[in-house]
């Protein structure tokens, strides 16, 4: 879809970690390279294969990054929200094609910055450079930690695992988490069938560790509880 001129992406610019610590000015600089592109539900921001040389930001909506084995299968990857960016990795790389598919889950708005653009701003503000640096880091951590949790884990650590990962450390007790995103996708994210995950789940509201709300929230009473409950 073509990216379209002339809308004001300061909005957008302060979601971002890796832009918001900098004064309004500076984003306003950075807002000002940037341009516009509206997805609908469904549509692709880029897929497998695609060349490619500009960073996105996810302003409104959702983006699915998923990988598409040979055989067809699929295996999500990561959820982006407001404030949630991708393809630094053609930025930085001297491919720039795409490994992976990003595809829109809802109405979603998004700003992009081109590479020699930002390569322009990372000269002028080099602490973003550190930001960008820290993000790869986390993700790739994360990534790791994904990797070795379905090679090892049963599929029900792996949801108690992810239900901890969601509520942080600003808990006490009883917490309530809101999933990200679809149980079709949480399935294909935890490395299991979505029969499985609804069984696993259904498994744990039995035992009272936790309780399915609307609105895909879930309910724990006891953290700690859920946590003793590790197979």
């Amino acid at each position: 879809m073509e990216m379209k001129e002339g809308h004001s992406h300061v909005g957008c610019v302060r979601l971002v970690p890796i832009f918001n610590h900098l004064d309004e000015e500076s984003m306003a600089k950075i807002a000002s390279k940037a341009r516009h592109k509206d997805l609908k539900r469904g549509e692709y921001l880029y897929q497998a294969a695609d060349v490619n040389d500009s960073i996105y930001i996810v302003h409104k909506g959702q983006v699915r990054i998923f990988h598409l084995s040979e055989a067809g299968k699929e295996q999500l990857i990561r959820v982006l929200n407001p404030g949630d960016f991708t393809g630094e990795s053609t930025i930085f790389s001297t491919d720039t094609y795409h490994e992976h598919y990003a595809e829109a889950t809802r109405k979603t708005s998004i700003c992009a910055i081109n590479r020699n653009d930002l390569l322009d701003l990372l000269k002028e503000y080099p602490e973003i450079s550190m930001k960008i640096l820290a993000s790869m880091s986390d993700r790739l951590q994360q990534s790791e930690r994904q990797t070795a949790s379905v090679a090892t884990e049963p599929v029900v650590n792996r949801i108690i695992y992810y239900l901890e990962s969601l509520a942080g450390d600003d808990f006490e007790e009883e917490v309530t988490v809101a999933l990200p995103m679809t149980r079709k996708d949480l399935s294909s994210y935890l490395g299991t069938t979505p029969e499985t995950l609804s069984r696993k789940f259904k498994e744990l509201e039995n035992k009272a560790l936790i309780e399915q709300r609307p609105k895909n929230e879930i309910y724990i009473p006891d953290m700690e509880d859920l946590l003793f409950s590790l197979e």
